[in-house]
């Protein structure tokens, strides 16, 4: 029996429609399978200890040991690689979008997209030979790579919410006699705050649980609390690096805990960022 042309494209939509509906499911089980499983093992360790105590590894006696140098140490990096990237990223947008010929923003845009898929070790050993190798290691120098990592996601997500404001906007100023770069700053810029803030919320997201570029630039660390970021500075995904081939059952759960707790960080960063997008396209009048 031969079906008929409506019957057959009925079919094939639903076919198709489920197809993604499984793929989509199997994309959140996934990630709901990993964080149970972190969880399960990092849970029972998580505590006031995990975030106020020094590491005190292969200790014989009963001394509570925590990651707190590593969580400031994480929190220095990540901010200063935040204020090397957020001005830098911004201001690359607003020249792609406001003030650069095509062929010149194609270009640029072009290798914003090209820096953001290169691996974070290959820019682990670009700042190494960079810097390292003639300062030594740093948690400067460990910013430094974060943030190139940092610049295509601000910029890119910046520009965007540039393009997204109404050029009628624009024509409206200049008609008024306000100079081009005024219009920018004063009229266009502020509009689009929610997607730099979004940009900028993911950008952290993305690097927070970077290891490869620290290991290259802020590893040779020991255990005492300080946030000079001259000085190398220890942090949360070296730690878990660390501790995951550590003997010591204890030191694996601390592991798991500072997984978990990075996870969370991530999964709340991503949400708030999402929300502040779908608020940004509403102040833009943008439904969909």
């Amino acid at each position: 029996m031969t079906l008929t042309t409506p019957l057959r494209r009925r079919l094939v939509n639903l076919a198709m429609q489920a197809i993604a509906v499984a793929a989509a499911f199997a994309a959140v089980a996934v990630l709901a399978i990993m964080v149970i499983s972190v969880a399960r093992r990092g849970g029972g360790a998580i505590n006031l200890d995990l975030f106020t105590k020094l590491p005190h590894p292969f200790s014989f006696t009963p001394v509570k040991s925590g990651l707190a140098n590593a969580f400031v140490g994480t929190a220095v990096i990540v901010g200063v690689a935040t204020l090397m990237a957020l001005p830098i990223g911004v201001l690359t947008a607003i020249y792609l979008n406001e003030f650069a010929p095509r062929r010149v923003a194609f270009l640029i845009a072009l290798a914003l997209d090209v820096l953001n898929g290169v691996p974070a070790i290959v820019v682990g050993i670009f700042v190494f030979a960079l810097i390292v190798v003639s300062h030594g290691q740093s948690g400067l120098a460990g910013s430094f790579a974060l943030a190139i990592l940092m610049i295509p996601l601000i910029a890119r997500a910046t520009q965007e919410t540039l393009a997204l404001v109404p050029e009628s906007t624009r024509e409206a100023s200049l008609a008024l006699g306000v100079s081009r770069w005024r219009t920018t700053l004063s009229i266009v810029l502020p509009q689009t705050i929610g997607g730099i803030v979004t940009g900028t919320t993911l950008a952290v997201a993305r690097v927070a649980g970077e290891t490869a570029p620290l290991l290259f630039t802020s590893s040779l660390v020991g255990d005492q609390l300080h946030a000079d970021p001259r000085q190398a500075l220890a942090s949360v995904p070296l730690k878990i690096f660390e501790y995951s081939e550590s003997p010591d059952p204890a030191d694996h759960r601390q592991a798991w805990a500072a997984a978990l707790v990075l996870i969370a960080f991530i999964l709340l960063a991503s949400t708030v960022a999402r929300l502040l997008a779908a608020r940004s396209r509403r102040k833009l009048g943008i439904t969909r």
